[in-house]
This record gives C-alpha cells, sequence and structure tokens, in this order.
C-alpha cells in the first residue's frame, strides 16, 4: 500500500507500485472508439504511462497537454494516459481539444480494475475512491520500468522532465 494526499487528506491504494528494473504489469484499456488495447499494442516503443483521477479536472488536462507539447519529438516512444473515465469522456474531451491530444492514446480502465492495482495506484479510500492516483511510468521497449513516480499530492502535476529524461 502506498499513501499520497488530496489537499493534504491521506488516501491509501491498493497494492505496491512495481519496482524500477521490473517487468511492467499488463495494461489493458478500452479507447475513445471502443477497442480493447493492451501493452502488446505498442510493442518496440518506449512508453510513458500517465495515470491520472480524471481527465476532466483541471491538474489532469494541463498535465495530459504537457505531455502531448513535449512527447512530439519522441517518434520512437508513445504517451498512454489512463484514468477509470469512461471512453465516452475522453472521446468528447478529446473532441473538444483535439489538437492539444494528437499524441496521446488515452485508455480507460472502467473494466480493468485490476490493472489500476497492479500499478499500486487504485485509490481505495479518501473522497475520491475508486479512481487511479497521479502517476507516470516510462516503460522501455520490452516493457521494462526505467522510471516511476507515484505523485504524493494528487493536486499537484508530475516531473515531466525526470520522466522524459528516461526517453
Amino acid at each position: 500500500m502506498e499513501v499520497v494526499s488530496l489537499k493534504g487528506q491521506p488516501i491509501h491504494t491498493v497494492g505496491a507500485l512495481p519496482k524500477i528494473g521490473s517487468q511492467a504489469p499488463d495494461l489493458r484499456g478500452v479507447d475513445p472508439g471502443l477497442t480493447e488495447l493492451s501493452l502488446k499494442n505498442f510493442e518496440g516503443k518506449k512508453k510513458v504511462i500517465c495515470f491520472v483521477p480524471s481527465l476532466d479536472t483541471p491538474i489532469c488536462s494541463t498535465s495530459a497537454k504537457t505531455f502531448n507539447q513535449k512527447m512530439k519529438s519522441f517518434l520512437h516512444a508513445v504517451v498512454i494516459y489512463c484514468s477509470m473515465d469512461l471512453p465516452f469522456a475522453f472521446k468528447r474531451i478529446c473532441m473538444n481539444e483535439q489538437s492539444h491530444y494528437d499524441s496521446i492514446v488515452f485508455l480507460s480502465l472502467f473494466r480493468h480494475r485490476p490493472v489500476a492495482e497492479a500499478f499500486g495506484i487504485y485509490l481505495q479510500d479518501g473522497p475520491i475512491a475508486g479512481l487511479c492516483a497521479r502517476a507516470v511510468f516510462v516503460l522501455d521497449e520490452k516493457n521494462i520500468i526505467l522510471y516511476r513516480q507515484l505523485v504524493s499530492e494528487i493536486t499537484e502535476e508530475p516531473d515531466y522532465a525526470k520522466a522524459i529524461a528516461f526517453l
């Protein structure tokens, strides 16, 4: 179990973050077009996996836009944003702000709660229980974890520079 906070109030996760150097748990989710995707769909690429509570919040939206902008020059990598948001919400948000998210793959974990638990970021208590904590993982082409950050305060942005340095 990990502990993060929301405006200073502690929230606990289910499980623990996978270790750097270990094989990443399989990531499965549903894209805005209702297609099931997994890490196998991104074989041969480095991956930046971002877990967020909801893309429909200002910090999550800002972090997605920032990663989208910073990742445009990394053609050998893909950014995957995951949350419990429904695919329909992703589709609505992406249609309204398409140019801000053109380098990102969005995956809904609404059918795949065990993914959030395996990555140690599923929030088990607090006011946003049932959502994902804010976390970033960088994986190599073989899905080995190179970098991980569990953002200790959910209302804060991740460390973009540290994550991108692993690409």
